[in-house]
């Protein structure tokens, strides 16, 4: 689940992380300038089938994300922790081990173990920046090599369908990232797919306690996921699942948002899609992120049963003047009835 206390928010997906957030482009085409020669931004889509319906996705992580740090103590009773000593930090990114890939939290188990304590060579990312440290494990009292790395390799969790490109099948929803429950990195997908969902419970949002969505995952793979970057989740479905109604709502840029009366497109415990009423405010237009609008709730049907906006609801469709213009990101920790929304131009363009 992303959370962004600082600005007492919440973002709205029931993330659960595992120990050890899809790129399938748009048929858009950039076209050059014949004035400066510079290619032009590709044009959006006409019309996209608006979502509002529940999904899951499961992933795997490029490479693996140190989280923390565990002290080892050796038989002899000293605690030492080769990877912290070596320079290692929360958030770095661990991408290959003596020049091997590493994919997982196991295979870097593995290694570490058939190291029989010779020093490991490990690339990593910070940042931007791809680095190489040298480390030797420790045989911890058990008679075990350790590094003392606390990792995560994987992810899966609960959001809310945004649109659905008709002809391509391309997918995006959340309208933002996911990112690591520890860190608050932004977990880079390697391999993801994206299942049903069916919601069978709700937790009441109330001030300074942010309600969610529940729900199970259904066992068949209905598409894959290839990207998750700061405006959303991205993939592409195998076919269009059989709940979806095929309806298109025409696409509506940043200048068409505007302050009034919108409404979004969810579905909640009861199984079935509905639309409720919400007003836009403080539209921001130059915004690239995953805040560009005030949303509040105003359906008495929505505020009774949830209390406004949950975790969960992370990409609903916001609809304003009969356009699908963007999409429901966060909470207001301290008024669940307000929150934040993206718009859809925003998504699409990161989606490629």
């Amino acid at each position: 689940m992303k959370r962004t206390i600082r600005a007492r928010l919440s973002a709205l997906l029931a993330l659960v992380l595992l120990f050890g957030g899809v790129l399938c482009p748009l048929r858009t085409v950039a076209v050059s300038d014949p004035a400066s020669g510079a290619a032009a931004a590709p044009a959006l889509p006409t019309a996209l089938i608006p979502g509002g319906y529940p999904f899951g996705v499961n992933f795997t992580t490029q490479g693996v994300l140190v989280v923390g740090f565990r002290d080892i103590t050796t038989a002899d009773g000293k605690t030492v922790n080769p990877a912290n000593e070596a320079g290692l930090k929360v958030k770095d990114r661990i991408v290959s081990l003596n020049g091997v890939e590493i994919d997982s939290a196991r295979a870097l188990a593995d290694c570490i173990a058939a190291s029989e304590g010779a020093p490991l060579t490990l690339t990593y990312h910070r940042g931007e920046q791809q680095q190489r440290v040298t480390l030797t494990p420790v045989m911890d009292s058990g008679g075990s090599w350790r590094t003392g790395l606390y990792v995560r390799d994987s992810g899966a969790g609960i959001g809310t369908l945004t649109y659905i490109d008709p002809t391509t099948l391309a997918f995006g929803g959340l309208g933002h990232g996911i990112c690591d429950v520890d860190t608050g990195e932004l977990m880079p997908v390697k391999n993801g797919n994206v299942v049903g969902v069916t919601v069978n419970a709700i937790k009441r949002g109330l001030a300074g306690n942010p309600g969610e969505l529940r729900g199970y995952f259904h066992a068949e793979k209905l598409g894959s996921l290839r990207k998750n970057c700061m405006c959303g989740v991205f993939g592409v479905y195998s076919q269009l699942p059989s709940a979806i109604k095929q309806e298109t709502l025409p696409v509506g840029g940043r200048e068409a948002v505007h302050a009034g009366e919108a409404h979004i497109l969810c579905t909640l415990s009861g199984g079935e899609r509905r639309s409720y009423a919400v007003t836009i405010s403080a539209v921001d237009r130059a915004a690239q992120d995953s805040k560009c609008f005030a949303i509040r709730v105003t359906d008495p049907a929505l505020l009774e049963e949830t209390g406004g906006i949950v975790q969960g609801m992370s990409g609903s469709p916001v609809i304003q003047d009969g356009k699908l213009v963007g999409a429901v990101t966060h909470v207001l920790i301290n008024d669940p009835a307000r929150g934040y929304g993206i718009f859809i131009e925003n998504m699409l363009r990161a989606a490629g």
